[in-house]
């Protein structure tokens, strides 16, 4: 992974927000997962050069992660981010987006698709938990599993090091001999940052109130994959199956060898399959209608 392009700043509903602005083309919005340390770059550093070939890949650090503002959030938490991200297309000037996302950063999307669908043009969803009833949604304890790794890790001793690679290494990759020094020294030097330590030391939710999607999930227009790693460790491919059902233009694609962060882990198979999806609909759009009806 190379080293982090320039960073900039905006305003996006009155929240400061961190990103980069790479390539051009196409504009596609990069969303992260929640785990400690996580930033765009952490995440999208290793395939998100390969996308700015032919687009503008637009990698936000979400509220409260990176270099973005880390003040609390109160009321339901994915309104909070859909409206806030919004709000900084609208600096940005970004009227519709492709957006890659992973795990947190997924639940973000889908629920802004669902709310603002003129301003997405398609979703690519890996390892994200928007619902938590039905046959195949995580039990309780499922659901707290990355709760429960963020409190292991910030509680006793605080973040080491070591935790942190024992945490990527057995939640979010599939060959953990295969983590990369230089990723594991971004992830555990961002969890050392001031704001971040407040916040997970809180007791009392400073990141929102929890909100199931099962009621937005149907509303979702925009075509959706869902890229799921085969090993996930927090859910089988069941579940992304269950979501691709639920949204009309759901479709999944599940990869072998890969876990939690499969961009990171597997990212020129990952880029293969999201612009493959993505090339599919700019060739739709481009086609008439005869020839639309032929295809």
């Amino acid at each position: 992974m190379t080293a982090a392009p320039e960073s900039h700043y905006a305003d996006g509903g009155g929240i400061r927000y961190h990103y980069h602005d790479l390539g051009s083309g196409s504009d596609t919005v990069f969303l992260h997962g929640g785990g400690p340390g996580c930033t765009a770059w952490s995440d999208f550093g290793p395939v998100a050069p390969l996308f700015a070939a032919d687009r503008r890949c637009l990698l936000v650090d979400i509220h409260q992660y990176g270099k973005s503002e880390k003040s609390r959030i109160t009321g339901p938490m994915w309104d909070h981010h859909a409206a806030k991200t919004t709000a900084l297309l609208d600096t940005l000037g970004v009227d519709r987006a492709d957006f890659i996302c992973n795990s947190w950063g997924g639940t973000i999307a889908l629920n802004l698709a669902a709310k603002y669908p003129d301003r997405v043009r398609s979703l690519v969803v890996t390892g994200s938990m928007p619902v938590f009833y039905g046959p195949l949604a995580p039990l309780p304890e499922g659901g707290r599993r990355g709760r429960n790794a963020r409190d292991v890790y910030y509680g006793d001793e605080g973040p080491t090091r070591e935790k942190m690679r024992e945490l990527i290494t057995r939640l979010e990759w599939y060959d953990g001999d295969k983590l990369p020094e230089q990723t594991l020294d971004l992830r555990y030097e961002q969890s050392l940052d001031p704001g971040e330590r407040e916040l997970a030391a809180m007791s009392d939710s400073p990141r929102g109130d929890w909100q199931d999607l099962t009621e937005q999930l149907a509303q979702i227009q925009a075509p959706t994959l869902f890229l799921w790693g085969m090993q996930d460790a927090f859910l089988t491919p069941d579940y992304p199956l269950m979501l691709a059902r639920m949204v009309p233009n759901g479709n999944l694609h599940v990869m072998d060898h890969a876990s939690h962060h499969l961009q990171e882990e597997r990212p020129h198979a990952y880029y293969s399959v999201v612009s493959g999806f993505l090339n599919s609909l700019d060739t739709a759009t481009s086609l008439t209608p005869a020839e639309a009806a032929q295809s």
